[in-house]
């Protein structure tokens, strides 16, 4: 049994795992993952796209969907090389510092889309209940200020966490149950007292995605309360509406994130495959249904995106 003290830490390295028990068609295993990677890089890019070239759609709302584009896609090239590695190269070797690496931007990021969706709550608080004073609170200026708020709260809240694990000494087996490097898993390998890190790391999910959440909720309370008030039904649906998108991806990064949790909790009996399923779940399916929903569910974003293609078939794209 290998001992790794701090002064080796350099050289130390962990083992990740892809699919246990089906190593042998890891090869077909990669074209689905494959085909996922590929439609939220093109799906996320397409999105950043239409918004960067068209000037009608260089609104608050529309920033902030931005935003989420780029964190989606940070956060789908942060798991991109070590999945897709396994599955290749059977390239199962990470050094403990690129380890820690990895670990930093995958939660830094996970956090990051949690403070987005909030901002974005704002948003549609401030459209709903004070339209009137839409462009004058949510400035270009004030917008940038709430991203790099968003950031900054992120990655200063994540960044304890890989010295925390760097104190450790780990003289447990180095194989990981993920393709990717987190927290939790990386923790419960070190052979010493582990109670700061389970303390400091529900600090950061209470502080983070629990008032997240709370901010949501009460956000989506004022505006239902706005607009069960106006008049005309036709009004409530339209106000309703505008939420639909926004509503659906706050639904696709809580609902993976609750089930996970659930399943690191109180699913010890289930099978790993389970465990690992729902990992991929939380991690991949939110940067890959999130531009869908915003393509399908907000008329701007289509209308652009149809016109696009339509322009890339006609002749005039090749005169």
């Amino acid at each position: 049994m290998i001992v790794l003290h701090n002064s080796s830490l350099q050289k130390a390295t962990f083992f990740l795992t892809g699919f246990q028990g089906l190593e042998e068609l890891h090869g077909w295993i990669s074209i689905p993952f494959c085909s996922i990677y590929l439609t939220v890089i093109w799906g996320n890019l397409t999105i950043l796209h239409v918004i960067r070239t068209d000037a009608t759609l260089h609104e608050p709302m529309y920033y902030f969907l931005a935003m989420l584009a780029v964190t989606d896609l940070g956060l789908c090239l942060s798991t991109l090389p070590t999945v897709l590695g396994i599955f290749w190269f059977d390239a199962r070797e990470i050094s403990i510092p690129a380890c820690f690496t990895q670990l930093f931007f995958i939660h830094t990021l996970s956090l990051v889309e949690s403070s987005v969706l909030l901002s974005m709550s704002f948003d549609r608080y401030v459209a709903i209940c004070n339209p009137l004073r839409y462009s004058t609170i949510l400035t270009p200026r004030r917008i940038v200020k709430m991203g790099l708020g968003s950031a900054l709260r992120s990655a200063l809240l994540i960044l304890p966490l890989p010295f925390l694990l760097k104190r450790f000494r780990y003289c447990r087996s180095h194989v990981l149950a993920h393709a990717y490097c987190l927290h939790l898993e990386i923790m419960k390998l070190a052979c010493s007292s582990i109670i700061v890190n389970h303390i400091y790391g529900l600090f950061v999910v209470a502080c983070t995605v629990g008032v997240d959440s709370l901010l949501i909720f009460l956000s989506y309370s004022l505006i239902l309360h706005a607009v069960l008030g106006k008049a005309s039904r036709q009004e409530r649906l339209r106000a309703l509406n505008t939420c639909i998108s926004h509503i659906c991806a706050v639904l696709l990064f809580y609902i993976p994130m609750i089930g996970l949790s659930l399943v690191h909790r109180f699913g010890e009996h289930l099978p790993r495959m389970v465990h690992l399923l729902m990992s991929y779940v939380y991690l991949l399916v939110p940067p890959l249904m999130n531009p869908i929903v915003y393509s399908i569910k907000t008329k701007q974003i289509r209308q652009r995106i149809i016109k696009k293609f339509e322009f890339v078939k006609s002749p005039r794209c090749f005169e």
